[in-house]
Formats: C-alpha cells, sequence, structure tokens
C-alpha cells in the first residue's frame, strides 16, 4: 500500500475527519449553522429529501451541517460505518432499545451498568413491556446460558462506570454471533482512543459525549455508531431495519442503505420520530472537544494511575477498584484491551464506611463534587445516594457501590495538587 492510500492515523482523524473547509466562506473551523430550517430549491427536492430519495437538508432535529460532521468523526474514529448525534447517551440507549425491540422482547445486559443505564432499563421493562435480562458479564459464558428465543440483543459497557473495570468484548462478540445477536456497547468511558469495540466483534456502539468526547463539562450531547457489519437482511426479528417502511414508499433500509441500515433507522425513528435532536451548538463544541482527545486521554490515564497508587496505600482506604493496579484481578483484561490505561474513572472504598465517605466529599477542595465524569477537572461523587441510589443495597454492594464508595473522574490537574487535596480531605475528622 502506497503511503497516499495508508489510513491516516488516530490522532490526525480526530481533529480532520469529517470536516472540511466551508465551500462557500472558505472557513476552516466547521461553522455552527444555528438554523431550524433548510430552503429548498422547488416542491420536488424537498419531497425528495424527506422521503429519502435525495440527500440533503430539511430540519435540525434530523440532521444539521454542524451535526453531520460531528458524526462522521466520530463513526471514523470508532471505525464504523454511519453514526447519528443525538441529544444525550441517555437517548442514545433509548434509541437503541426502541429501535430494536418491542413490547414482550428480552434482551441481555451486564448486570453492572451505568446507574442512568439502569434506571431507563427498568422503567422500560414496567411500561413498556421490554425486559433486560441481567448477566454477570466477569464470566462470558453466562450469557450463553441466559439467552432465550425472546432474546434480541446484548448491551454491555467497555469499561464499566463506575468500577472501571474492563469487559472482554471479544469473548461475549463471539457468543452473540454465533447466536446472531447484536452486540451493544456503551463505550463512553474508553473512548475510541482506549478502545474500539468494533474490532473485537461488537455491532453497534454508544456514547455519551457529555463525557471525554467533549472533555469540557459544557454541553450535553450523546451519539449511536453502525459497525455495518451485522446482517440485519430479511431478519424479522429486527423490522424496523429489515422490512418496508409504507410512510417512505416501502423503503428497505437494509436495501436502500446497506452500509449502515441501524443508523438510518436510528436517525428515522430515533430523531424523525421521537425527536431528541442534538443542539447545533453542542455538536460544534464536542466537535472541537475531540480535536484534543488523544492527549487529554493519555493525562487522564496518566494521572489516574498515580492518583490510585496512592489511595491504594493509604491507611483510611479500605480498597481501590482500578484495573491499573498491580494485583488487580481485572488487570490481565485492562492490558489486553486497553494497553493504554483503563481510563481515569474508578472507586475507592473509605474504611470508616458511609460516614467516612461523606466526610472526605464535604471537604474536598480541588475535587468537584458532581455526577458528570470525563471533564478536564477532576470530580467525585457518591453512588450509592446519587448516580445509583435506584438500586437496592443489596444489588449496590453487589456492583461494588455500597455506601462507603466514592467515584472518582480523574482530570488534568498536577497530580501532586490532586493527591494532596485527596489527602487533606482523607484526614478531615469532622
Amino acid at each position: 500500500m502506497s503511503d497516499q492510500n495508508k489510513p491516516l492515523a488516530f490522532a490526525t482523524r480526530a481533529v480532520q475527519a469529517g470536516t472540511a473547509p466551508d465551500p462557500a466562506t472558505g472557513a476552516r473551523a466547521t461553522p455552527l449553522f444555528l438554523t431550524n430550517g433548510f430552503v429548498f430549491d422547488g416542491p420536488d427536492m424537498a419531497a425528495d429529501i424527506f422521503a429519502m430519495r435525495q440527500t440533503g437538508f430539511s430540519y435540525s432535529r434530523g440532521s444539521n451541517p454542524t451535526t453531520a460532521p460531528l458524526e462522521r468523526r466520530i463513526a471514523s474514529l470508532e471505525g464504523g460505518t454511519g453514526a447519528v448525534a443525538i441529544g444525550s447517551g441517555q437517548a442514545a440507549l433509548l434509541v437503541i432499545l426502541m429501535t430494536l425491540l418491542e413490547s414482550g422482547d428480552e434482551y441481555l445486559a451486564a448486570s453492572i451498568l451505568f446507574g442512568g443505564s439502569l434506571g431507563l432499563m427498568g422503567r422500560l421493562a414496567k411500561r413498556n413491556d421490554v425486559k433486560p435480562i441481567f448477566v454477570d458479564a466477569d464470566r462470558p459464558e453466562n450469557f450463553e446460558r441466559a439467552i432465550t428465543p425472546k432474546t434480541k440483543a446484548i448491551i454491555i459497557e467497555s469499561i464499566v462506570n463506575p468500577s472501571g473495570e474492563v469487559v472482554d468484548i471479544e469473548s461475549i462478540a463471539k457468543i452473540a454471533q454465533k447466536h446472531k445477536l447484536p452486540l451493544i456497547v456503551d463505550n463512553t468511558l474508553a473512548t475510541p482512543f482506549l478502545i474500539r469495540p468494533f474490532e473485537y466483534g461488537a455491532d453497534i456502539v454508544f456514547h455519551s459525549a457529555s463525557k471525554f468526547l467533549g472533555g469540557h463539562g459544557q454541553v450535553i450531547g450523546g451519539a449511536i455508531v453502525d459497525g455495518g457489519r451485522f446482517d440485519w437482511k430479511g431478519d424479522s426479528r429486527f423490522p424496523m431495519i429489515s422490512e418496508p417502511w409504507p410512510d417512505y414508499g416501502n423503503m428497505v433500509l437494509t436495501e436502500k442503505f446497506p452500509a449502515s441500515p441501524f443508523a438510518v433507522a436510528s436517525r428515522l425513528y430515533g430523531l424523525r420520530d421521537l425527536g431528541p435532536g442534538l443542539s447545533p451548538f453542542n455538536a460544534f463544541m464536542i466537535l472541537t472537544g475531540i480535536e484534543t482527545l488523544p492527549l487529554r486521554m493519555k493525562r487522564h490515564c496518566a494521572n489516574a494511575h498515580v492518583v490510585a497508587n496512592y489511595l491504594a496505600s493509604h491507611p483510611a482506604v479500605a480498597s481501590v477498584s482500578y484495573p491499573g493496579l498491580e494485583g488487580h484481578p481485572n488487570r490481565a483484561l485492562a492490558l489486553r484491551y486497553s494497553p493504554l490505561g483503563p481510563g481515569s474513572v474508578f472507586t475507592f472504598a473509605h474504611k470508616d464506611g458511609e460516614p467516612g465517605a461523606r466526610r472526605f466529599l464535604k471537604n474536598l477542595k480541588l475535587f468537584s463534587h458532581l455526577a458528570n465524569i470525563g471533564e478536564t477537572r477532576s470530580l467525585a461523587i457518591h453512588p450509592a445516594t446519587t448516580t445509583h441510589k435506584s438500586m437496592r443495597p443489596e444489588l449496590q454492594a453487589k456492583a461494588g457501590v455500597g455506601p462507603e464508595v466514592i467515584r472518582l473522574s480523574i482530570g488534568l490537574e498536577d497530580t501532586k495538587d490532586l493527591i494532596a487535596d485527596l489527602e487533606q480531605a482523607l484526614a478531615a475528622t469532622a
């Protein structure tokens, strides 16, 4: 292969993929198009765009000239065939589930997930009869044991929120492929810089772009990425992807858009019908944030390693859940899938239980006590009373988010300052 035909490196694509100088003005930065609608050349053009017979912009809920470059960039970084930018990571998961599943269907989900995902799954099970079957992801064979004729998908996280453990994506993907089930991976904590799930057999990837992709903690956004590999054609289990859409002239997405039919289904149903479109301003901010993703993730991982090692040796700390530590049971998987580091979100348990955890959070000065993760600044939260509060105490304990546990998201500050703040907060007695 000549140098001219070699794929661009990740860092280059993080800066340039999906964008080009604006043809109207020559602007090199992607312009911010703050417009609801777009003027059509005539009624035929309007009808053709709405019917998906012609590409083009019609209304910013479905797509926008600022949002589209973000979609192309995320798809490029993940190695997917198409992407849909959406209002939030929570909206991304909702649209994925609603596009794939109907009332009475079941899907398998890792038993330890982001608290918001667990809350949504529980609500959909109760109100819409879309039932999650929770599986211990530490042993991939558990997924195969749980599959029934009602099972239509498998959902996992690449790096688990909040424990920081890395999941054996490839082994679970082989099980999914054997049973012709799409494997869906929440890649928020890893980002495509650390782990690219499609390389291990995943079919759909999604993100909360509010976290590491944007990195600045200023806007909310999400993304759905189609891997383009799952064989949806003729599969009656997934009618929105494999069967005709009467309101689009009986268009079949696997025929019209064979490279990324799931992404198109997510756009038509998820954005046009359900409506959680991404603001062009938020798209602009996330697109800009991604330009520094490789630099930031290296620093995030390096800082997290230093902080986790410090906490592991502190007398007030009972345990640290960070796979980068020597002797951690998840270390081998972390090194295999994420050799650059297992991200920068992890938990630790205070020896004084919940009173110690609350005291610690109250006395932090440099760390911000808030519920986000993946920002340039370092953050801390008490999952048992916030992000995972909907879980029963016994399930919190099993998930590693008991009342003594604190979640940290390590930012880009100097580690000396971070450790000094942790030290004084851990030493506080009131």
